[in-house]
């Protein structure tokens, strides 16, 4: 499918991140940028998915990232609706990526669950780091807060908590230690049919380029966040 209305495929995104590798950037992830942001000499891109629906996609996208040599964080939900990041299938994929050297990060949702089980966030997130670092033997440096589909936003619990209480270097939109978002040209696929963009945390209003669109601006530091969900090989509905 060639139709421009349909720009979601695997091998748009993938055309896009050659454009990157050849205009000279150098891909990182979260832990890289966090350990090393006063010190980035190149054109640099942080390298964020969140595995929102489908671990299945995610291994097409893994497979991208191997042949290109890109690395990632991949943020993975535990208690998803959509998916089960432990059954045979999708342990396996997770399983590759962190044999292939990508990050793996918690995609949490501690205030959904706070509200539904009537337990203390805190708790719940302890909980869930615990889990995720003994199911697939790492222990993660970071989380990003998935925006579900309730009313509830679980950022909400960074307001007054720091990462580092829960033995982690940083949450994804953190302003404190992090502050990677308010400090980088921030292009994301979240609004699943479209582009957005922000630069230094304002939003550009209307603007709809894709990554590889906003490559011929050069822009310095560029933190992509991406979802495997997004895209699909020949259509949409597949």
């Amino acid at each position: 499918m060639n139709n421009p209305d349909f720009p979601f495929t695997f091998k748009n995104i993938e055309k896009q991140y050659i454009k990157a590798i050849e205009k000279g950037y150098k891909f990182i992830t979260c832990e890289d940028y966090f350990k090393n942001k006063d010190n980035l000499t190149d054109l640099t891109v942080v390298n964020r998915i969140d595995i929102d629906l489908s671990v299945k996609k995610t291994e097409i996208l893994r497979n991208i990232y191997k042949k290109l040599n890109i690395k990632g964080t991949f943020f993975i939900r535990l208690h998803a609706k959509e998916y089960n990041p432990f059954s045979f299938e999708n342990f396996r994929i997770i399983n590759l990526l962190k044999e292939d050297g990508h990050e793996l990060g918690y995609h949490s949702e501690i205030i959904d669950q706070s509200s539904i089980w009537n337990i203390d966030p805190e708790v719940c997130l302890r909980k869930d780091i615990e889990v995720f670092n003994r199911m697939f033997d790492v222990n993660i440096k970071g989380i990003a807060s998935h925006n579900g589909s309730t009313i509830l936003n679980n950022l909400d619990f960074w307001v007054k908590n720091r990462p580092s209480k829960y033995g982690i270097l940083y949450e994804a939109y953190d302003e404190d230690t992090f502050n990677l978002f308010n400090n980088s040209f921030y292009i994301s696929d979240s609004e699943w049919t479209r582009w957005k963009a922000y630069k230094n945390g304002k939003l550009l209003i209307n603007d709809r380029r894709s990554f590889g669109e906003h490559l011929e601006d050069l822009h310095k530091l560029i933190y992509l966040l991406i979802h495997p969900d997004t895209y699909y090989e020949n259509h949409i509905y597949e």
